[in-house]
């Protein structure tokens, strides 16, 4: 009997870097291939692919600090240790193609894959690339981007313009069903507010502070785990979860306006479903500024209304999220045709085309 043939992926240290590899792996999972994932052993993806029937491989992996610390040492024995973990098994499991979502873990399997001469397709989700992907890039045969403007330093590398997967819960989400999940009447404004996987100690503050002037609405705030604050959950207004699994999609179908941070996956989700929305990016202090270069293209085509977090205030945010409201047919009009859509088969056919026969 012929063994059917293996893909594998890898990804981690935020959902960002796992949740859009799902669809992906459902989608060669069902026409027969072996699927498994490859990824750090404290980050998201041990839980996120564990509640899949995918097989996880958890190796060594280590992270380079954009400023000096003695953990950059002790981090790069631990990269060292992942590329000989991911260049053992990737020989014993013998893929047709491995393909990279990004984040540090991601590094030594890509490298590692490459020593065993399997192909490797990448994918980028911001404007522009992060250290990850820029280190993994010379290993790669292709990468995938969200955005078709894009642009890399190598001008030999295969680029191809996919956008991401979407997952089937996100575009068939039922807003009836999701109102009915938070409690909110038929009749509310639902403001929906994610600050991302892990959530978001600042936004999160902002929003709570905001709640006296957001009376009018119904808030679902999605704070993440240990964030919920005791004192706010008798309000009848407003929900606090800490995260959000199954039944994802219809709570954001049933959001008349979404707050968010300006993560590329976010953001082109809000986008591709046509969500009207307010974005809080990341300030430069919190991230390599990936998050501020997503959300000034995203303003520039019209997309998305911002809010700095440095000079955020409640006030502010009430004003923004006013004007979404008042706005939200021309914005869901400049959404719909802004052509980002699901990504998966677009993705699919990449992978195909380098997979070794």
């Amino acid at each position: 009997m012929t063994e059917p043939r293996a893909i594998v992926f890898t990804g981690g240290g935020s959902a960002g870097h796992v949740v859009p590899c799902l669809p992906l792996m459902d989608a060669f999972a069902a026409d027969g291939w072996s699927v498994s994932f490859v990824g750090g052993r404290d980050g998201p993806e041990a839980q996120l692919i564990g509640a899949t029937r995918h097989p996880f491989k958890a190796i060594a992996a280590g992270r380079w600090r954009r400023y000096f610390s003695l953990r950059n040492a002790t981090d790069l024995v631990r990269v060292v240790a992942g590329i000989g973990q991911s260049l053992r098994w990737l020989r014993r499991v013998r893929p047709a193609i491995v393909f990279s979502k990004g984040g540090f873990v991601a590094f030594p399997v890509v490298v590692g894959a490459w020593l065993n001469r399997i192909p490797v397709v990448a994918h980028e989700s911001d404007l522009t690339p992060g250290l990850a992907n820029r280190l993994s890039l010379p290993f790669c045969r292709a990468v995938c981007t969200n955005f078709a403007d894009t642009r890399f330093a190598n001008p030999r590398l295969v680029v191809v313009h996919t956008g991401t997967p979407l997952r089937q819960a996100l575009l068939h989400g039922d807003a009836q069903r999701g109102r009915a999940r938070v409690g909110a009447p038929e009749s509310a404004r639902l403001l929906l507010v994610v600050g991302g996987s892990l959530g978001s100690e600042n936004l999160n503050a902002l929003v709570r502070e905001a709640l006296p002037s957001l009376s009018s609405w119904f808030v679902v705030h999605v704070c993440g785990a240990g964030r919920i604050d005791a004192a706010l959950a008798t309000s009848s207004t407003y929900r606090q979860l800490e995260y959000v699994g199954d039944g994802w999609g219809d709570v954001l179908a049933a959001a008349d306006v979404v707050v968010s941070r300006a993560g590329a996956n976010s953001l082109y989700e809000l986008v591709a479903l046509g969500k009207p929305h307010v974005l809080v990016p990341l300030t430069r202090a919190a991230s390599r500024g990936d998050q501020l270069e997503n959300a000034r293209y995203a303003v520039d085509r019209g997309w998305s209304r911002v809010v700095a977090e440095e000079s955020a205030t409640p006030a502010q945010l009430v004003a923004e999220i006013e004007a979404v409201w008042r706005a939200r047919e021309a914005i869901r009009a400049r959404l719909a045709s802004a052509g980002l859509a699901d990504g998966t088969a677009a993705i699919r056919a990449v992978l195909e085309r380098y997979a070794r026969v």
